[in-house]
C-alpha cells in the first residue's frame, strides 16, 4: 500500500550513529569559534565607544583597555584551540575539527 504523504527522510545528519554525534560535535565546535568571534567583535566596538567616551578620565580610560586586551586574549585563546586541534589532527592523522570514522 502506497504512502498518502510519500516518503520522509530525517532533515538531520545527526542522526546516523556515532558518526553523526562526532558531526554533532563538530558542528558545534564550529558554532563557538563563531559565536566567540561575534563576540569579539561586539566587545571591541563597546570597549573603543568607552574609550572615545571617556573624556580624559584615566579610571575609564584604564578599563576600556582592559576590556580591550581581556576581548584580544580571549579571541587569542579561542582561535589557538583550533590551531592546537588543527595541528593535532594533522600529527596523528585524526581530523578533530571534521572527525570520520
Amino acid at each position: 500500500m502506497a504512502s498518502i504523504f510519500g516518503n520522509i527522510s530525517n532533515p538531520t545528519s545527526f542522526a546516523n550513529g556515532p558518526q553523526g554525534f562526532f558531526d554533532f560535535l563538530s558542528a558545534i565546535f564550529k558554532v563557538a569559534g563563531t559565536v566567540a568571534g561575534i563576540f569579539f567583535i561586539i566587545k571591541i566596538i563597546m570597549a573603543g565607544f568607552s574609550y572615545l567616551n571617556a573624556g580624559g578620565d584615566e579610571k575609564k580610560i584604564s578599563q576600556a583597555w582592559a576590556t580591550i586586551w581581556q576581548s584580544i586574549v580571549g579571541f587569542v585563546i579561542v582561535a589557538s584551540a583550533f590551531v592546537i586541534a588543527s595541528v593535532i589532527g594533522n600529527l596523528t592523522g585524526i581530523n578533530i575539527l571534521n572527525p570520520t570514522l
